[in-house]
């Protein structure tokens, strides 16, 4: 398959390490001199529906989006996700070659419960943040597209290059047992991974959702994830509380039942195998 991975940033660096063994793999971004060897670099806007229009007419069979923002600003969401989903909303009508499959990737953020409830694909979106807003605005223009599509919803990934966490408990920082703070991770190799699954489902002719929640097999409290942590960092912690404006409990359970298997199922995979980077 011809794919396209727009945004391509860290998650679609390394699913293309996954894929270019056997697809085409380009990627477009402002500067995408930093791509790997196995990915074609195509310079462009993804906010530019003009410029998305001239290369999405060259005729991709799937266009994995994953943005990020150039800060945690309403102003800078809204340029990336809502910009970004606009754009290429418009581009995609205005050709006749569609992409076979659109994955648009976007966050857990957009649900708006706080009270330790469990959520998945059925729950309902009611989001307080103004990027859950923005985020999930997004994704309505992608779930209008004239062709294929599927949502994927990361929650707090970590991973290389996402360690602050770690650095938290670096410095002490500790939360109490009460009350419960949950924390739902997903490793950034395993976002990699459900995404290749799922394109690798697509291109066997197998049903593709339009929706995935993607997180770990483990919810766990603030509590106990950093006291956990400070054990093995050898790290005393002092608790402090810090007010969470999201309390959820994430359930994998739609990938789980097409195949996924996480390369790290919990946080103490995870954070083992980063540490030991």
């Amino acid at each position: 398959m011809k794919i396209l991975f727009a945004g391509c940033g860290d998650i679609g660096k390394r699913t293309g390490a996954r894929l270019a063994p056997n697809h085409q793999c380009f990627g477009l971004k402002r500067n995408p001199q930093d791509l790997p060897d196995t990915i074609v670099p195509i310079a462009g806007d993804m906010s530019d529906a003009e410029v998305l229009q001239v290369i999405l007419s060259e005729g991709f069979d799937v266009v994995l989006v994953t943005l990020t923002p150039e800060a945690f600003t309403e102003v800078a969401y809204r340029d990336a996700y809502l910009a970004g989903a606009t754009a290429l909303s418009d581009a995609i009508s205005s050709i006749a070659n569609r992409p076979k499959l659109v994955i648009w990737v976007s966050s857990t953020s957009v649900y708006g419960h706080c009270e330790g409830e469990w959520v998945d694909e059925q729950s309902a979106t009611n989001p307080a943040s103004f990027s859950g807003k923005l985020l999930l605005e997004a994704e309505q223009q992608i779930q209008a597209l004239p062709c294929a599509h599927t949502v994927v919803r990361f929650s707090g990934i970590y991973g290389p290059g996402r360690t602050r966490m770690l650095n938290q408990i670096s410095a002490g920082k500790g939360r109490p047992a009460v009350p419960e703070q949950w924390s739902n991770r997903i490793h950034s190799e395993d976002c990699a991974g459900v995404i290749a699954h799922l394109i690798e489902r697509f291109d066997a002719g197998e049903i593709v959702e339009p929706l995935y929640l993607a997180t770990d097999c483990a919810p766990v409290t603030q509590h106990v994830m950093r006291n956990w942590l400070a054990e093995q960092m050898n790290v005393d912690l002092s608790d402090e509380m810090v007010m969470q404006n999201s309390n959820r409990r994430c359930s994998n359970q739609r990938l789980l039942e097409i195949g996924y298997r996480f390369v790290f199922p919990s946080y103490q995979e995870g954070y083992l195998s980063l540490m030991a980077e």
